[in-house]
C-alpha cells in the first residue's frame, strides 16, 4: 500500500502492517528470516506478530508437505525466538505435517492443540486424526468436521460394486 494512496486518517500501524505484508510476500528465500526479524522489531508488537503469523501460515501452507519444509521451519523458529504464539504456530504446522504425511505424531499433542490446528487436522484424510477429533475435538465445529471427513473417506475407500453385480440389483449372471 502506497502511503500516498491511504486515507488521511489511516492509522500508521495499518499502513506499516500492509507494507510488511507486501514485503513478506515478495521477499527472496535468502532474505526471509532477516525480514521476519525486522518485522518483529516493529514497535507495535501485536501488529508485527499478526503480520508474521499471516506470513508463516501462507508459507507453511505451501511448504509443509515437501522437502523444503524442514530448513524453512528451522530458519523461522530461529527468527521468531522469544515469541510464544509464533513458536506454537510453527509447532502446530509441524504436527499438521506429520498428520498429513502419516508420520509419527502424538494424539495428546493434537488434543492439546489450538482450535485452529484441530480445524486444519479435521480437513486432512488421516483417519486416526479424524477419529480422535470426531470423539474429542474441542468444539462442536471440529467434531462435526472430523465426522464429515470420516464419512467422506469411507465413501472413497469402499470399493464400488461392478455394474450388473448382485449388490447393484443385477442377477450376477
Amino acid at each position: 500500500m502506497d502511503p500516498h494512496d491511504a486515507a488521511p486518517d489511516e492509522p500508521a500501524e495499518h499502513l506499516r502492517f500492509a507494507a510488511w505484508l507486501r514485503d513478506l510476500e515478495q521477499v527472496a528465500d535468502a532474505d526471509e528470516a532477516a525480514l521476519v526479524g525486522a518485522v518483529l522489531r516493529d514497535p507495535d508488537r501485536v501488529m508485527a506478530e499478526s503480520a508474521v503469523v499471516r506470513h508463516l501460515d501462507r508459507r507453511a501452507g505451501d511448504l509443509h508437505l515437501g522437502p523444503a519444509w524442514e530448513p524453512w521451519a528451522e530458519s523461522m523458529a530461529r527468527a521468531t525466538t522469544g515469541r510464544p504464539f509464533l513458536a506454537r504456530r510453527l509447532r502446530e504446522w509441524a504436527l499438521l505435517r506429520a498428520i498429513a504425511l502419516r508420520r509419527p505424531w502424538c494424539s495428546d499433542a493434537l488434543l492439546a492443540a489450538s482450535d485452529w490446528l484441530q480445524r486444519k487436522a479435521a480437513a486432512t484424510p488421516n483417519a486416526t486424526a479424524l477419529e480422535i477429533l470426531a470423539e474429542h475435538g474441542r468444539t462442536r465445529r471440529i467434531r462435526n468436521a472430523a465426522r464429515t471427513g470420516l464419512r467422506e473417506s469411507a465413501h472413497r475407500t469402499v470399493p464400488r460394486p461392478a455394474p450388473g453385480s448382485l449388490s447393484e440389483g443385477g442377477t450376477g449372471d
